[in-house]
């Protein structure tokens, strides 16, 4: 087999797999498109023919509005495209999300998209995927991103919400995934009372929740005194932490969900009082167990801390190169 197949093109807007004429999570509107997510740095608008899960093609439905040719794949379905066979399989990164395994002419390579290891009750569980040529994210690639466990995280929140009963504790976290993944946290803890939510996290929310999410009691914070928000806990967009909307709430307590709270000049950056280092990509232990099981003959990293996962493979004998794709977000959406 050849080192650098050629029918699997990286270019600066997307992957082109030539056989097939398709474009994997491509930054500029395509006639054929296969997406792993439906966050704005993979899914766009504009596409003529999309290949994506159905909580995928819902979420872009909910953005976007619909695509003239839409075909919704279930994680494990297969599928031919020009002689390229293709399958998606579950990311863990938010709901719908799925990583793209394409085989052809007895050659595999897997397209991670964006992916995390470690469980989420919002969302399937990341599989396992054994390939020739594994193509990653590398969004948290350097040894000192190592996520804490999900729950002490989430005992903080509730430690802070315990201890403010005059306030109330505003997380900010973003509406695709962050939000979902923040408040089934907290239900798998035991916090049974109701959360209270920015307009703008509230269709996605819903959308989760008619997936089948169980999402527990929400609630809008339009329309509710500010009385009331006392001792609970609210979600928003990180944009309305500082803005005059956060004004209505009782003297909140401002926190925020992001693998970035990690660097803690970036919590001081946004004023965050509570940072909580909660991600949905995977550190730096996930990425690198994640190579070792997947035992694949090459690595292309796609985005992120490209440098130091390039030099570990080299320090553990697997080819690796880097790819230059534009788009690609820190984490989640800006």
């Amino acid at each position: 087999m050849s080192s650098a197949p050629h029918w699997i093109e990286p270019h600066p807007h997307g992957i082109f797999v030539r056989p097939a004429n398709a474009w994997i999570d491509p930054s500029r509107p395509v006639s054929r498109a296969l997406i792993t997510h439906g966050h704005a740095d993979h899914a766009r608008g504009g596409h003529d023919a999309v290949w994506a899960t159905p909580e995928t093609l819902a979420i872009i439905n909910l953005r976007y509005g619909r695509y003239p040719g839409e075909n919704a794949i279930g994680y494990g379905d297969a599928l031919d495209l020009n002689g390229v066979k293709v399958s998606f399989h579950p990311a863990g990164h938010v709901l719908g999300s799925a990583q793209i395994r394409m085989e052809y002419q007895g050659e595999t390579v897997v397209v991670t998209g964006d992916f995390k290891r470690r469980p989420d009750p919002s969302c399937a569980p990341f599989e396992l995927v054994p390939c020739d040529i594994f193509i990653t994210e590398a969004t948290f690639g350097l040894p000192v991103f190592r996520h804490p466990p999900t729950s002490e995280e989430i005992g903080k929140l509730l430690a802070m919400r315990e201890a403010h009963p005059e306030g109330c504790v505003l997380v900010g976290a973003y509406a695709l995934g962050k939000a979902q993944r923040v408040i089934t946290e907290l239900r798998a803890l035991g916090y049974d009372d109701p959360i209270y939510l920015h307009g703008a996290l509230e269709k996605m929310c819903a959308l989760y929740a008619d997936h089948g999410v169980a999402m527990g009691p929400l609630l809008p914070v339009a329309g509710t005194d500010k009385a009331d928000l006392r001792g609970t806990i609210v979600l928003a967009p990180p944009s309305a932490l500082a803005d005059r909307w956060s004004r209505r709430l009782p003297d909140p307590v401002t926190s925020m969900a992001s693998g970035w709270m990690r660097v803690r000049a970036r919590a001081q950056q946004r004023g965050v009082e509570l940072p909580l280092i909660i991600s949905d990509h995977a550190d730096w232990d996930e990425l690198t167990t994640t190579i070792r099981e997947v035992a694949p003959k090459q690595v292309w990293v796609t985005h992120g801390r490209e440098e130091a996962l390039l030099r570990w493979c080299e320090l553990h004998q697997i080819k690796a190169r880097a790819l230059a794709l534009i788009g690609r977000e820190d984490e989640d959406e800006g």
